[in-house]
């Protein structure tokens, strides 16, 4: 912490900009853009069941973004942030693959359809980002390190 203009303390926020040009900012984006929009056909069609679903994940996936841009996780280690993503990332996928073909084969208007659709992508990029982080995590590193390779 610091002085601030008014002798109060202020607290400094590192905001890491490159993570968002790198492949796992840009996936978590592309992932964050195909909720939305699955969220937003399945509000269309009147389906809160899967909207809620989509909702809610991409407010997990917007808090994991958020985490990783203002490198939160450096400052929260109490959690390997990480194996959360992993986790977040697998069930994420498993769940709205099922979901997402529920909502495709159930259809009775064209934004559930669509919804399912576009939510059958956002699987497909958690599967992808749980692959890929997966990739990146050894267990016999110090925590350091691992969570710097994330960054790449």
């Amino acid at each position: 912490m610091s002085e601030g203009q008014n002798g109060n303390p202020s607290v400094d926020v590192d905001v890491d900009v490159a993570f968002l040009k790198s492949k796992r900012g840009i996936l978590k984006v592309a992932e964050m853009v195909t909720l939305l929009v699955a969220s937003v056909c399945f509000a269309v069609a009147s389906t809160p069941a899967y909207s809620a679903a989509t909702g809610l994940e991409f407010l997990i996936t917007l808090l994991l973004l958020l985490l990783y841009v203002l490198r939160l996780n450096k400052r929260l280690t109490f959690f390997f942030w990480p194996l959360v993503d992993v986790f977040n990332s697998v069930f994420a996928a498993a769940f709205f693959i099922v979901l997402n073909l529920m909502a495709v084969t159930s259809y009775a208007v064209a934004g559930s359809l669509v919804g399912g659709i576009v939510g059958l992508l956002s699987a497909g990029l958690l599967c992808v980002d749980a692959y890929t982080l997966f990739k990146n995590i050894t267990f016999n590193k110090p925590r350091s390190e691992t969570q710097s390779q994330d960054n790449k």
